[in-house]
């Protein structure tokens, strides 16, 4: 048995599809305008819940007798300020000095930890959907754009060991945009609006040096390379052997034909 603490998009869905066929029941915590509701057509129970309900998400599993679990899908960065805790999770957040996704997501594996639940790495069902070095799809990348990767990934390891962000848009050794609170969508779009009318912008997602893989995974998806195709982004790099690649066949489908090429950096 596994618990899924489930956000956003797909994610939550193919790690349960994965864990299921390795022989695993699952009891899935979701969050309510967060988490895509087929998640209960795919688990053995779903629970729901608000954000900031820390208690009831952990009695949610060890009511069930779940000792190990899994947190994936993303919660809007917005949902992180717009929550109405309760007094386990009020307390959580007033002894942390600082309140991003990493510490308030550590602190929730700490608490998780108090009462006998492990929050645990979910590589081994998600493996085959993390490329490795070479990985490249989509048009054939060139010399001057490969070297815009190599730049790209230098700034945006230097941001994310600042906790500023995993992404960033460059151009003729130029950096366009970084990520920041709004995250990689607005990042990507507003780094190929400053590009220029001829485009031909590069970005690149990396993770951070110490990334914790329990519950922050970099992701990719079809809606990423959607929105490159349309903000001018000729090249969407990412650090391979980290990085998810969701929804894979119809992401490749879209590099082809809005002529971005998808690549390992």
């Amino acid at each position: 048995m596994i618990g899924l603490i489930a956000g956003s998009k797909s994610l939550p869905l193919l790690f349960a599809r994965e864990a299921l066929r390795d022989g695993r029941k699952v009891i899935a915590v979701a969050v309510e305008g967060e988490t895509d509701p087929a998640i209960e057509a795919v688990v053995n129970e779903t629970v729901w819940l608000r954000v900031g309900q820390l208690s009831k998400m952990i009695r949610a599993f060890t009511d069930r007798g779940v000792t190990q679990c899994v947190m994936l899908g993303q919660i809007a960065p917005k949902n992180l300020f717009d929550l109405r805790p309760d007094l386990r999770a009020a307390a959580l957040l007033f002894r942390l000095k600082e309140k991003n996704a990493h510490s308030i997501f550590g602190a929730i594996a700490d608490e998780l930890k108090r009462d006998g639940v492990e929050l645990i790495e979910p590589i081994p069902w998600l493996r085959p959907w993390m490329p490795g070095t070479g990985y490249q799809t989509g048009p054939k990348i060139s010399r001057s754009e490969s070297d815009a990767v190599a730049y790209g990934f230098r700034i945006a390891k230097e941001l994310s060991r600042l906790e500023i962000g995993q992404s960033v848009v460059v151009k003729d050794g130029t950096t366009l945009s970084v990520e920041g609170f709004e995250g990689t969508d607005a990042c990507l779009q507003r780094g190929g609006g400053l590009a220029g009318k001829s485009g031909g912008a590069v970005a690149v997602k990396v993770a951070k040096a110490d990334h914790d893989l329990r519950f922050d995974i970099p992701c990719l998806g079809p809606r990423t390379v959607e929105v490159c195709g349309t903000s001018g982004i000729r090249v969407l790099a990412f650090e391979p052997e980290k990085t998810l690649l969701l929804d894979q066949p119809e992401l490749e489908g879209l590099a082809a034909k809005l002529r971005v090429t998808v690549c390992a950096a």
